[in-house]
């Protein structure tokens, strides 16, 4: 069995959903997310870029989906992102999407 957390292998979630959060979680507004790595939605709310294309990729990841992924300003991703649970309903979406199949029954977080 491989120690290799599941997550640095999947990034599923990181091409399956949109990625908004605050506008004071940017670099601009005194926080830690690139602001390179944002676009605008409001005046209150900025969106990861890549997330909400058709087939949505977060700019910030890097690696083969289902082989070696990771994201890439993993210290400075936004609360979305921290809050994302493996294993999760919303991990199981978004491993399915990418034909992945679901993390094992005794995976703890």
């Amino acid at each position: 069995m491989s120690s290799l957390h599941p997550c640095l292998t999947c990034g599923a979630c990181c091409a399956s959903f949109r990625v908004d959060f605050s506008i004071e979680e940017t670099q601009e507004h005194g926080g830690s997310v690139p602001d390179g790595l944002v676009v605008p939605v409001t005046e209150f709310t900025s969106r990861m870029r890549g997330t909400d294309h058709a087939s949505p990729r977060c700019a910030a990841l890097t690696g083969k989906i289902g082989e070696k992924a990771a994201c890439g300003i993993y210290e400075w991703r936004p609360s979305p992102c921290r809050e994302f649970e493996a294993g999760s309903e919303a991990c199981i979406r978004a491993r399915t999407r990418r034909q992945l199949p679901p993390l094992p029954d005794d995976f703890v977080v």
